[in-house]
């Protein structure tokens, strides 16, 4: 015989319990707690309960607190775990406060057996359903909605990649990619628009990559990129291009500039010694934090990790959106370059105009500042 579901039975009547109980004798295994506190505890260290059913009224917690409790937990057994309140009246208020909670179905003391194994059943169906379409959706090997490989697939494609890299005594690299400060975009413009705009971005990298290369979802704000028989520098210059590009980028939404940079951390077989696909993207996850830790809007790499990249030349055109835009870091780290190009403009401007601008006090304090900040 295949062993019975549990179910708790929630009750500060003994003999509500107990015809509870009877009424589901055979077809579940009961567990019975007394209060809602006690319930909790039980609910957090017995994993083989499947559902709940709890009165209201109750000492120490009642039924409204532990559902609360529930349905706000990090656990997500306890987050989506059946919940049927045992509800003695039919008080409006009562429901509906109930369902904001986050309910799943309401009973009375006086249900009769046939009824209530139905609706049971009914709802442990429900979320064996969703478990299967959620299983189902882990092995996918590309999203429906976006066209992008899932991270499963990323996962296989790695470790194919790495294999391949062994046998044939060549390298293969993955670039983990990250949108800097993604959490406070997603508070700025909530989870969907900060989805579509990290989507969007995405869909572009994944035309100008190679057809052998294979672009999938990471995580939220992260996507990874799998690249057969590409040493890291390769690697490391084709992520250079992307991080200025999404750095000098002019995004709004809402008539609002967005501040939007990538951080990108880069791990490779032959480079970095590695001989599992977990290692190899558990070191480009490490290269990505590190580089998100330091400030962000940076390359990570083993190839370059003794020095830092050199910042491209920016032009006065370059300069003058991105500080329109805001985003006056990367100006600041190419401020003597670009006074200095400016400087025979403004001695022009100083002759025309008479005005004394000190011209060769700015070119002194230009020479005393630090090439970078």
């Amino acid at each position: 015989m295949s062993e019975l579901r549990r179910i708790l039975i929630v009750d500060d009547s003994r003999m509500v319990r107990a015809s509870l109980g009877r009424h589901l004798k055979g077809v579940y295994d009961i567990r019975e707690e007394e209060n809602g506190e006690q319930a909790w505890q039980t609910l957090v260290l017995d994993h083989s309960i499947e559902a709940v059913i709890s009165d209201l009224q109750m000492p120490v917690l009642d039924g409204f607190g532990l559902l609360e409790r529930l349905r706000g937990c990090k656990l997500k057994r306890l987050q989506d775990i059946p919940f049927v309140l045992i509800s003695g009246d039919d008080d409006q208020d009562t429901m509906e406060r109930a369902e904001r909670l986050g309910v799943s179905d309401f009973i009375t003391k006086g249900i009769n057996a046939t009824e209530l194994k139905t609706r049971l059943g009914n709802l442990l169906q429900f979320i064996d359903t969703r478990q299967s379409l959620e299983e189902s959706r882990v092995l996918q090997t590309q999203d429906p909605e976006s066209g992008l490989f899932t991270r499963r697939y990323i996962e296989l494609q790695s470790a194919q990649a790495l294999s391949h890299a062994l046998r044939h005594h060549a390298d293969a690299s993955l670039m983990l990619i990250g949108f800097d400060n993604f959490t406070r975009l997603t508070e700025q413009l909530g989870e969907r628009k900060a989805g579509e705009i990290c989507l969007k971005f995405a869909r572009q990298v994944a035309d100008k990559v190679r057809r052998e290369d294979s672009i999938g979802h990471f995580s939220p704000g992260r996507f990874a990129i799998v690249s057969p028989g590409t040493s890291p520098e390769t690697c490391h210059v084709f992520a250079e291009r992307l991080r200025r590009a999404v750095s000098s980028a002019v995004i709004t939404s809402g008539g609002k500039r967005l501040d939007l940079s990538m951080s990108i951390g880069i791990a490779s077989v032959l480079g970095d010694q590695v001989t599992s696909a977990g290692a190899l993207i558990d070191l480009a996850c490490e290269r990505l934090e590190e580089a998100v830790s330091g400030g962000g809007n940076c390359v990570k790499c083993n190839a370059l990790k003794s020095a830092e990249p050199a910042e491209p030349s920016l032009d006065i055109e370059q300069a003058l959106e991105l500080l329109l835009a805001q985003k006056t870091r990367t100006v600041l780290k190419q401020l003597t370059p670009l006074s200095e190009r400016l400087l025979p403009l403004l001695l022009l401007l100083q002759q025309e105009s008479g005005i004394d601008m000190r011209i060769d006090e700015v070119r002194e304090k230009l020479a005393q500042r630090p090439a970078s900040r």
